[in-house]
C-alpha cells in the first residue's frame, strides 16, 4: 500500500478561485502535450441503468491518469527565473508521474520526493518519464516525511513547490477534461460524476461545468473511508481526519485543499461515498465486461451510478475514470474486497469437537453444495486438534449465508464470524 498524501501548506502564492478563462488558457497550453481522451458511451453501463452512460478515459492519458494535466499546465506558466532554479514536487503515486514527465517535456531540472516505501514499480515509472530531467529522492517512510523534505530543499534552493491539488494552475489544467467532454456531447450531460481526493480534479472540472452548464449536475464521489470533503462540508471548514481507509490510494486524503473546498461547495450538486468494497468491484466489472484496466479512484464514478440509479434513468450521464495505474499485485486484495462486500466471502474461527471425524462432518453437513472452502488452518501449529481453525467460505449465493449459519448453529459449533469483529478481522486476515 502505497503513503497517502496529505494536504499541506503551498509556499506559493495562491490566487482565491480559478475562472473558465484559466481553463481556456490551460486547454491551449496543454494540447502541445496531453492525449485528447476518447470519451466513450458505455454499452454494457448504459444498459445496466437505462441510461446513456458515457467514460472519459483518462486512465488512456500519457501517464495514464489526468495528474499530467495539472502538473503541466502549473509548471509550463512558470517564469523563466522560476524554470530556471527547477522544481519540487512530494507524491507517492500519478502525481510524481506528471511532474517528472512534464520537466522531461520542458526540460526543466526535478526533484521528486517519495517516501522509501513507495513500491519500486511506481519509482521505476517516475524515472521513466523524467528521464535525465528528474531526480528521484526516496527519503522517510510516508509522505509527510517527504513532503518535509522537498519543503526544506524549496526553502534552501529556491526552487517551486508543485502542489498535487491545491493550486489554481493545478485545478484549471484539471478542468480542461471537463472541456473536452462538453466538445465531444451534441448536448449536455445531465450528470457528471467525478472523483474526489484532495478535490483538485472536482474543483476544476465543477467550475468549467457551471460555468457552460449550469444544468448538468456534478457529483463527487469520495471513498467511505477518506470522506474529507464530505466532513468539511459537514463542518463548514476544512478539517484533517485523524483515520483513514488507504485503500483507494488515489483519493484517501487526510485534508481536501482550502481553495478546493471553497470552489467545491459551489459547484457540487452533491457528493456520494462509496464502500472500498463496493470500489473494487466496480476495477472487476470494468475489466471483465469492458477490458478496461483502472485504478481504485478512477472506478469510483462508476461504483456511484448504483447511489443515483432511479435519477439518472433515460439521462446522459458522465464519468471520469481518473486514472489506471493498478499494480497487478493488488488485485488478489481487490477482489477479496469485492467478495466480502457482496457478501459472498466469510471467515470463521471454528472450535471443532475434539474428536475424530468432526471435520469430516463439518464439509458433509454444514458446506451447502455450492459453497466452497478457500482457507482452513489451524491457529496453534503444536496443538492443531486442541485449537481452533481459521476458516474461509466463499459462497455462490449471497442468499446462502443464512442457511450457512443455521446449519453450524443446529450442528452446535462454537465459532465466531470474523467479518463481524474487525479487530480480530484485521488481525487474521
Amino acid at each position: 500500500m502505497e503513503p497517502t498524501e496529505t494536504q499541506k501548506i503551498d509556499p506559493t502564492p495562491m490566487a482565491s478561485t480559478v475562472s473558465m478563462e484559466d481553463i481556456v488558457r490551460a486547454h491551449h497550453m496543454l494540447r502541445e502535450v496531453i492525449v485528447r481522451t476518447p470519451l466513450q458511451r458505455d454499452a454494457v453501463l448504459s444498459a445496466k441503468y437505462n441510461c446513456n452512460v458515457y467514460l472519459k478515459r483518462e486512465d488512456l492519458q500519457v501517464v495514464r491518469s489526468f495528474k499530467i494535466r495539472g502538473a503541466y499546465n502549473m509548471i509550463r506558466s512558470l517564469t523563466p527565473e522560476q524554470m530556471e532554479k527547477g522544481i519540487v514536487c512530494a507524491s507517492a503515486g500519478n502525481h510524481a508521474q506528471g511532474v517528472a514527465f512534464s520537466c522531461n517535456a520542458l526540460g526543466i531540472h526535478g526533484k521528486i520526493f517519495m517516501p522509501s516505501t513507495t513500491p519500486n514499480q511506481k519509482v521505476k515509472q517516475v524515472r521513466r518519464f523524467g528521464g535525465n530531467s528528474v531526480e528521484v529522492i526516496l527519503t522517510g517512510d510516508t509522505f509527510d516525511d517527504a513532503y518535509d523534505e522537498a519543503i526544506k530543499v524549496c526553502s534552501e534552493q529556491e526552487m517551486t513547490f508543485i502542489h498535487p491539488f491545491d493550486q489554481p494552475k493545478i485545478i484549471a489544467g484539471n478542468g480542461t477534461i471537463a472541456m473536452e467532454v462538453m466538445e465531444s456531447l451534441d448536448t449536455p450531460a445531465d450528470y457528471v460524476f467525478v472523483t474526489i481526493g484532495g478535490g483538485g480534479l472536482a474543483a476544476g472540472v465543477g467550475t468549467y461545468f457551471k460555468t457552460v452548464s449550469p444544468s448538468t449536475k456534478v457529483i463527487g464521489v469520495e471513498p467511505l473511508g477518506a470522506a474529507s470533503m464530505t466532513e468539511a462540508m459537514r463542518l463548514n471548514k476544512v478539517v484533517t481526519l485523524e483515520q483513514i481507509d488507504k485503500f483507494v490510494d488515489g483519493a484517501a486524503v487526510k485534508r481536501v485543499g482550502q481553495l478546493t473546498y471553497d470552489i467545491c461547495t459551489r459547484t457540487l450538486d452533491d457528493i456520494v461515498k462509496v464502500p472500498e468494497g463496493k470500489a473494487c468491484t466496480a476495477i472487476l466489472e470494468l475489466y471483465n465486461e469492458n477490458a478496461i484496466v483502472v485504478e481504485p479512484a478512477g472506478s469510483l464514478p462508476v461504483a456511484a451510478l448504483d447511489m443515483y440509479r432511479e435519477q439518472i434513468q433515460g439521462k446522459t450521464v458522465v464519468c471520469i475514470v481518473s486514472g489506471g495505474n493498478n499494480d497487478i499485485d493488488r488485485m488478489q486484495e481487490i477482489k477479496e474486497r469485492s467478495l466480502i462486500y457482496e457478501g459472498l466471502k466469510y471467515y470463521f474461527m471454528v472450535n471443532f469437537p475434539q474428536r475424530a471425524g468432526a471435520l469430516r462432518e463439518f464439509l458433509q453437513d454444514v458446506l451447502g453444495p455450492d459453497d466452497d472452502i478457500t482457507r482452513f488452518e489451524y491457529t496453534k501449529k503444536n496443538d492443531k486438534e486442541n485449537g481452533p481453525a481459521l476458516v474461509g467460505i466463499e459462497l455462490f449465493h449471497k442468499e446462502d449465508y443464512l442457511p450457512l449459519i443455521e446449519r453450524m448453529n443446529r450442528k452446535g459449533l462454537k465459532y465466531t464470524e470474523l467479518n463481524k469483529n474487525e479487530d480480530l478481522f484485521n488481525m487474521l486476515i
